[in-house]
């Protein structure tokens, strides 16, 4: 199937997978700082942004499946790879497969215990019925300091801190995107994530963990790296789930720096 992407910038490539929300939009925070020294790639992934649905069952293999097409079908065997939670995960399981170059993960799913599992399941589900709910009325709750940070407290370190322009394509993402149902089917009752044995990753893999992601626990990236033990684990201080919009900066650096 044919994903809908972006390509920016110029030097050696860089493949950017989403997690849930917005599609490719989800890296507005930081693609024009990276496209500055790559060639970014930003996909969206089936079912978000302006791709098709999958035409069968949604599973993160398939997933996988549909960005090792892209890679093949857009000649970009060996690319470096970053993802963010959902896209995080993606990237791994790539790395996992042989597939891709360098990887940079940040905070990605699949590395919880049952009972984390439950808690993402029954937080996160409220949480997109809710941004449903309000969705006529989102631009002008995030406009409010109050009321954005009581939307955005299980995502973001310091909510109140954040500009609507940086938060609101993707809890829009997150309302109107397709497969957001289907993909939090696959994410909360599918397996979790396998990991990859010393030297068998076709390339460096870096993962960077928010110290106060509410989403995906800090507790959980211990066992990302026991899963991945190739992998540099690196902290974001006083950053949530999404550290391209708590911590743009250090994102930029991480990515930059992790993958050639």
């Amino acid at each position: 199937m044919n994903l809908h992407h972006v390509r920016r910038g110029g030097g050696s490539p860089l493949l950017l997978v989403h997690g849930l929300g917005a599609g490719l939009r989800s890296w507005d925070p930081i693609i024009d700082a990276l496209a500055a020294h790559r060639e970014v790639i930003a996909v969206d992934l089936p079912g978000f942004g302006q791709s098709a649905p999958l035409p069968g069952e949604v599973s993160i293999a398939a997933l996988a499946d549909s960005v090792a097409q892209f890679i093949g079908e857009q000649g970009l065997d060996g690319v470096a790879t970053a993802g963010q939670s959902l896209g995080g995960r993606i990237v791994l399981e790539l790395a996992r497969r042989g597939v891709g170059g360098d990887t940079v993960a940040l905070d990605p799913g699949g590395f919880w215990s049952e009972r984390e599992l439950a808690v993402f399941s029954y937080t996160l589900r409220p949480s997109i019925v809710l941004v449903r709910a309000v969705r006529g009325v989102l631009p002008a709750l995030l406009g409010n300091r109050v009321s954005r940070t009581a939307l955005l407290a299980q995502f973001s370190a310091h909510p109140w801190s954040l500009t609507q322009q940086t938060v609101l394509p993707d809890l829009l993402g997150l309302a109107d995107a397709a497969a957001t149902d289907a993909t939090m089917d696959a994410l909360t009752k599918g397996p979790t994530q396998q990991g990859a044995p010393p030297g068998t990753v076709p390339g460096r893999v870096t993962i960077g963990w928010g110290r106060r992601d509410l989403v995906t626990v800090p507790r959980q990236a211990h066992r990302a790296v026991a899963a991945f033990p190739d992998a540099t684990l690196h902290w974001f201080p006083r950053c949530g789930h999404f550290p391209q919009w708590d911590a743009p900066h250090a994102a930029v650096e991480l990515i930059l720096t992790g993958t050639h």
